[in-house]
């Protein structure tokens, strides 16, 4: 066995993979169900081998904050919480966004609203894919279905900030976030040298003023409004881009299928089953998972529609990401939705039983 394979929890590996890709430093505050991430880093001590910063802020506020810092500097910077957590960064996130900063975000989601359950859930998808902070704004939101796909998106959420100068969620679940699988650890990379920082990001980030060029100015204020239509404009040039380049997804059995399953996350695990439960039952089913939540997979599903007689889609909520569905689907195909509430996680069986409910209980099947 390969000695960077290992046994790992979710959140544990995604402190492992902060420090393996040259993370420069982490701001956060303790929350269930993610309080393994800060735990496991105060445990690693990298401060003693690569020189990551690990702070346990004084609140979510500060943590936020503490990103913007680090990321004006170039840095790779990250923090991660848990729903009402995030709620608290949200001003900073419209900051960090407004100012084009590059940094990692890691929400590993709990049921709501308000306090709610420390049981999974997926009902934080609008604030992530939305915008939860004010403004015309996105993030890069990338949703892990393996405690593998938890070590590999960090590595990828930095490449993806730091090519668009703009925050990445990694919107989990309680779910990915506790369970335990096996994972092979990403290859060390070294923190970069201030060097390198000012040869990557030098023309925008504070790395200090040298001769011949002008001073670097990070902020997100514009009290010009010709100046702020131009800059919102240039962002939304950016996000279209976004969406053109970086969306990704995975297709299971969907070549012949004439219903469609929809769903990420642990769901997404949960619908492999349902898939081929269905199958065995003559049912041509299929699973298409969104991995990035924005940019949304919208125009292949458009293009799917044509073979489909129904789409269900999948949720850990009361319904959120089908309104994503709906758009991209208009009226060719009728779509549904299927989740359950308050952390309760439904069964393959439980799935295909809605299916069948929603779609095939006049059918012959």
């Amino acid at each position: 066995m390969n000695n960077n394979t290992i046994l790992c929890k979710g959140n544990d590996v995604i402190a492992l993979a902060a420090i393996r890709c040259g993370c420069d430093g982490y701001f956060g505050y303790p929350i269930t169900p993610q309080s393994e991430v800060m735990e496991k880093l105060m445990e690693e001590k990298p401060w003693e081998t690569t020189g990551m910063v690990v702070l346990q802020a004084e609140s979510e506020v500060a943590s936020i904050n503490m990103l913007y810092g680090g990321a004006a500097c170039g840095k790779k910077v990250m923090t991660s919480s848990s729903s009402p957590g995030v709620s608290l960064m949200c001003e900073g996130f419209s900051y960090l966004a407004g100012a084009e900063l590059p940094c990692l975000i890691v929400n590993v989601v709990r049921g709501g609203p308000g306090l709610g359950t420390i049981q999974p859930a997926q009902s934080d998808y609008f604030q992530a894919v939305k915008g939860g902070g004010h403004g015309d704004y996105h993030f890069i939101v990338l949703a892990p279905a393996s405690v593998q796909e938890m070590n590999d998106f960090v590595d990828m959420g930095f490449d993806l900030a730091f090519k668009y100068r703009n925050p990445v969620m990694i919107l989990a679940d309680g779910i990915v976030g506790q369970m335990m699988e096996k994972v092979t650890l990403s290859p060390p990379k070294p923190r970069w040298t201030d060097e390198e920082i000012i040869a990557l990001s030098g023309s925008w980030a504070t790395t200090g003023k040298p001769s011949g060029r002008r001073e670097n100015i990070i902020t997100s204020l514009a009290m010009d409004a010709a100046v702020a239509e131009k800059f919102n404009e240039k962002l939304q040039k950016k996000f279209n881009l976004i969406r053109e380049q970086e969306v990704r997804l995975e297709k299971i059995k969907c070549d012949d299928a004439e219903y469609l399953l929809i769903a990420y996350g642990a769901m997404s695990r949960i619908c492999e089953e349902t898939v081929d439960n269905a199958r065995a039952q003559g049912i041509r089913l299929g699973l298409l998972r969104p991995i990035t939540l924005f940019p949304f997979p919208s125009q292949q599903i458009t293009a799917m529609t044509p073979q489909l007689k129904g789409i269900l889609s999948v949720e850990l909520s009361a319904g959120q990401m089908v309104e994503d569905v709906r758009l991209a689907v208009g009226d060719k195909t009728p779509v549904a939705h299927f989740g359950r509430l308050g952390g309760i996680v439904p069964a393959p069986d439980e799935v295909l039983a809605a299916l069948k409910r929603t779609y095939l209980q006049n059918a012959n099947e």
